[in-house]
């Protein structure tokens, strides 16, 4: 602890005597300074014991030691000592009486007693707790670094809490909440995901404090990496400011951590050109090979099965690729299961997952969450999923997943899955410019005899094919005779120069008809 009032009340050497603020003694003193200015206000910074004669005031003056008293303690200094037999053989009343009003520690100052005296005892004290201090936070960067190396970082996180006499909470590249200490925690931590994600957003090395409601804690924020990206989030919750020793302790699970972060990444790198083998024989169809590669890094993943991911975007999506590895990754991490992440140059992703797994649902709830908050003009991440498969099929999984993100294209979609388009419907990919040029086309000719006022060939066509070339019905649906349907449709054969027996023309008017409706 900072030297205190008290504590120089009770230096033996120095005979200090309270006259006044006996209630205020516990206070911490930054420095000892004397002064014998009129107004030495200007010159203060906060938390000095002025030391004076009263050379130039008048201190049997009430009124303008009430001033002065006042000035004092609103400058932030915590305490007055007052040399007698120098100037005044006792303490003026006026002064005393002043300090009491303003509750401001009043000390008599003996004349065998040199101000200097009192600084070298200031200073000593100062210097003696600064010492504690460092030597504490070695020994705390000791044990952080010994719980680090024995038990990771969940020991290394209680240490911290045990060290800070709070807690302290690490989370992952995704912002997920990995590990708390003590578990009881675990709660206020989850609390703090929104900061960590803010926090996130900011180059590392980034920090934030977060102040504490009456009831809570006062929690600091600090990012862990090195990277344009953060990998990592340590929160440190005390009931108040944090000491030198304490700050000393933080700042050694903060190296320590990212020296972990960093060291994991290499390993990350060196897992990933492993799965991108790995993938690479899948899709050759060595299945064989490709779990003799795997081996207990990969091969749980192979003995089930699995799903196929593709990601991809334009080239303002790197960061949204990036984010959506993490997710997979991280969720994998937490549940204990594999998933392999492979970028495919820098605007593709492909990544192989257990079907079922936690990294698939993370996945998935990260592509519904970016499709609810994107925007239509958005340059946005699009994916593609495949049915599950296994490894012997990773070929055709792989073409899924590719079809699945054309179609994702297509439609504006963040995530299509390719079991769900054979479900759905053929007519979406009808928007594609191509295919009404194509409509636009083949029906230009009809359109232009029905433009005449000659006849309704257009409407005609689309009754009778969708009553599968029944004449009844569809004269019926039009409100004309058969015979009149049959003279129309032999005039589109003609103006078409196609017959409508042909099964492949009947589709291809359809179509058409279908991509051209919304005109």
């Amino acid at each position: 602890m900072p030297p205190t009032l008290a504590s120089l009340v009770h230096h033996s050497a120095l005979k200090l005597t309270v006259r006044a603020g006996e209630d205020r003694l516990d206070a911490p003193v930054r420095w000892a300074h004397a002064s014998e200015l009129a107004d030495p206000v200007p010159y203060m910074e906060g938390g000095e014991l002025l030391l004076i004669t009263a050379l130039k005031l008048d201190a049997e003056d009430r009124e303008a030691m009430r001033r002065y008293v006042k000035r004092l303690s609103g400058a932030g200094v915590v305490g007055l000592g007052f040399a007698v037999g120098v100037h005044y053989d006792d303490i003026p009343d006026a002064l005393v009486d002043a300090a009491r009003e303003e509750g401001m520690p009043l000390l008599e100052v003996p004349r065998r007693t040199p101000f200097l005296a009192i600084s070298k005892a200031v200073s000593a004290a100062i210097a003696a707790d600064q010492y504690r201090a460092v030597t504490a936070g070695f020994a705390a960067q000791r044990e952080l670094t010994k719980q680090a190396l024995t038990d990771g970082p969940e020991g290394l996180l209680a240490a911290l809490a045990a060290q800070v006499d709070g807690w302290a909470a690490l989370y992952d590249a995704s912002g997920a909440l990995v590990a708390t200490a003590p578990e009881w925690a675990a709660r206020r931590a989850a609390r703090l995901t929104p900061e960590v994600n803010r926090l996130r957003d900011r180059p590392a090395p980034a920090s934030s404090v977060v102040a504490g409601q009456e009831s809570e804690d006062r929690v600091e924020l600090h990012s862990l990496g090195t990277g344009r990206r953060p990998r990592a989030a340590l929160a440190v919750g005390t009931a108040a400011a944090l000491g030198t020793a304490e700050r000393y302790a933080v700042h050694s699970a903060i190296a320590l951590l990212t020296l972990t972060t960093e060291r994991s990444r290499s390993l990350h790198a060196a897992e990933q050109r492993i799965g991108a083998a790995v993938l690479a024989m899948l899709l050759a169809g060595e299945p064989d090979h490709a779990r003799a590669v795997a081996g207990d890094l990969y091969g749980g993943l192979l003995d089930a099965p699995f799903r196929i991911i593709v990601a991809a975007g334009g080239e303002a999506t790197g960061d949204a690729l990036g984010a959506f590895a993490e997710v997979a990754e991280s969720a994998a991490a937490r549940s204990g299961e594999a998933v392999l992440v492979v970028p495919e140059g820098e605007d593709r992703l492909v990544v192989l997952a257990a079907d079922g797994g936690a990294a698939l649902a993370a996945c998935c709830d990260h592509a519904a969450a970016r499709e609810a908050a994107r925007k239509a003009d958005e340059d946005e991440l699009v994916v593609g999923l495949s049915a599950p498969a296994g490894p012997i099929a990773a070929s055709a999984a792989y073409k899924q997943a590719e079809q699945a993100l054309s179609v994702a294209r297509r439609r504006g979609r963040v995530l299509v899955e390719h079991e769900r388009m054979a479900a759905g419907s053929v007519l979406p990919l009808l928007a594609d410019d191509a295919v009404r040029a194509f409509a636009d086309g083949l029906l230009r000719a009809l359109h232009d005899h029905d433009a005449t006022g000659r006849g309704d060939l257009v409407a005609s066509l689309r009754a009778w094919l969708s009553r599968h070339g029944q004449w009844d019905a569809a004269a019926a649906d039009l409100g004309v005779h058969r015979h009149t349907l049959r003279y129309r449709m032999r005039r589109v054969e003609e103006i078409l120069g196609r017959s409508l027996d042909d099964p492949d023309v009947r589709m291809e008017l359809w179509l058409a008809l279908k991509a051209t409706s919304s005109e």
